[in-house]
């Protein structure tokens, strides 16, 4: 199988019509293709590839003037480009493949078990070895993959695959880095949370997410461009100059060699072992989709990845998504740049894989329409507050619910009855920020004109303001029952804490609570 060639890539018509497509069809047939049809992180690891050989075939755009013009000459520089490298895309056969590692022979045997080298591990949601069974009930069998499915499991796995015990190989005759450990692969790595552009087809919406030379410069440093993995692919691990490539440019880094990997003719069993080794934000590199954001940790401000969560739901970040970086300062991912000032909105794409001690947990995702006032500062500064406003009525939430229980000889405060306390306010504060999730429109309205909330911020005059009190009293009056005259006497007590004002607070919340 040629990836050039051969349809593997799942897509979604303008039609609503899916279909699958070649690489050389997805930039042909770009413009008629609506969404690409996959997970989250699949999405990441295919905007990456494309991305890649969007800008290996324009050698760049070199800066922001050219980048305007070049989305004409994207479809075919890249056809021309697919046609002079598509050897490098096989699958499988005796020359460079794609993604994979030759010469490559175990060493010792597979740390995860007997199902250590089925292919069936490139696809991190499958139990395979010691990879939980609660979503896959297929684990333990041998299973059989289509060569399109192949190559979609190749490239996320290389781009997502989780740290912890891996096997020792022997590449070109030396072991494989890690001694049978591994770390995150780049995407992965700090729990990135990524965030893309999004257009109104598929070519549109990789154009969006090309960087320019200028920037990369900007961003990475001089001499920090690159090229393509499968341009320049290490031969072994003292190959100085690919492995410099492949991790410390931005092109050779899109798409990762994280770990090395010979899969078998029949595509069921592989060689699976540590690969190169990526620098991260930690050490000083950044990823062109990642956000950058300060953080206290033990009372210093620090730099830090932005982290996909399941607790927290993407839009409260939103403030810091929009942040338009410039160099080594926090900001958000390197293309919102590309966004002109004369736009009135646009689509946001957020997503990324959650893992939990080297385990994947879930996936999320969202979209996100913006007003293109969000990447002014004073925007960002009113969302910011509107968050924070949510979150603290939250506090406001669990305090009422904690004044009710002991009303009714029910101490949820005491030590001891912290998984009972989380249980019960966790509930209320879940439906709280579901139904605050609804209402962000509110709050994007509210922030694209921030001089409308005054110089004290007052939110009791906004959709959002409202809404933050109506959905915390709904989730106070659902946890609360309040029937008997002993629960109506402690129900009131606790919507007096829910609605209370604490002395010292900010005059703009006092108000609003008033106004309440």
């Amino acid at each position: 199988m040629n990836l050039t060639t051969d349809a593997w890539i799942p897509v979604i018509w303008n039609d609503g019509k899916p279909g699958s497509l070649s690489l050389r069809e997805a930039f042909e047939h770009g413009a008629n293709v609506r969404e690409l049809a996959v997970r989250p992180h699949e999405r990441i690891a295919l905007m990456r590839l494309l991305i890649c050989i969007g800008q290996a075939a324009l050698d760049g755009p070199p800066d922001y003037d050219d980048w305007k013009v070049c989305r004409e000459r994207i479809v075919p520089s890249a056809i021309d480009y697919l046609a002079r490298w598509q050897r490098t895309f096989e699958l499988f056969g005796r020359g460079q493949r794609f993604l994979q590692v030759a010469k490559l022979s175990a060493s010792k045997p597979n740390a995860e078990g007997d199902e250590g080298s089925s292919t069936s591990k490139l696809d991190i949601a499958l139990a395979t070895g010691n990879n939980t069974t609660l979503f896959d009930n297929s684990g333990g069998s041998e299973r059989a993959f289509a060569s399109g499915e192949l190559a979609l499991m190749l490239i996320t796995f290389q781009c997502f695959s989780p740290s912890g015990r891996i096997g020792v190989g022997l590449w070109n005759g030396k072991e494989t880095l890690g001694a049978g450990s591994s770390e995150h692969a780049p995407c992965l790595s700090g729990g990135m949370l990524h965030a893309l552009l999004r257009g109104d087809n598929l070519l549109a919406t990789l154009h969006k997410n090309l960087i320019t030379k200028q920037q990369v410069e900007n961003f990475l440093g001089a001499n920090s461009w690159g090229r393509p993995i499968w341009e320049s692919m290490p031969q072994a691990l003292d190959d100085a100059e690919s492995v410099q490539n492949s991790t410390r440019t931005y092109v050779g880094r899109l798409v990762p060699l994280a770990r090395a990997i010979w899969l078998s003719e029949d595509g069921r069993s592989l060689i699976l072992a540590n690969g190169l080794e990526y620098e991260t934000d930690a050490d000083g590199w950044r990823e062109p989709s990642a956000t950058i954001v300060t953080r206290q940790q033990n009372g210093q401000p620090t730099r830090v990845v932005l982290a996909a969560s399941l607790e927290k739901a993407m839009w409260r970040e939103l403030h810091s998504l929009t942040v338009r970086a410039v160099g080594e300062k926090p900001g958000g991912p390197a293309a919102m740049q590309n966004i002109s000032d004369r736009e009135a909105a646009f689509d946001l794409w957020t997503g990324g894989l959650v893992a939990k001690r080297a385990k994947p947990v879930d996936t999320v995702e969202s979209v996100f329409h913006v007003p293109a006032a969000m990447l002014e500062e004073t925007s960002q500064m009113a969302y910011e507050r509107g968050v924070r406003l949510a979150e603290t009525t939250e506090f406001r939430v669990r305090r009422a619910i904690s004044v009710y229980h002991k009303e009714l000889g029910d101490h949820l405060d005491r030590p001891e009855m912290k998984s009972r306390r989380e249980q019960i306010q966790g509930k209320a504060a879940a439906q709280f920020w579901t139904e605050m999730e609804l209402c962000v429109p509110y709050l994007l309205e509210a922030a694209a004109t921030p001089a409308s909330l005054g110089l004290k911020h007052l939110w009791q005059n906004t959709a959002w303001g409202k809404s933050v009190w109506r959905a915390a009293r709904r989730a106070y009056e659902h946890a609360c029952a309040h029937e008997t005259p002993r629960q109506m006497r402690a129900y009131a007590l606790g919507l007096n804490a829910l609605f209370a004002v604490p002395a010292g607070q900010a005059e703009d919340e006092n108000e609003e609570v008033a106004e309440t």
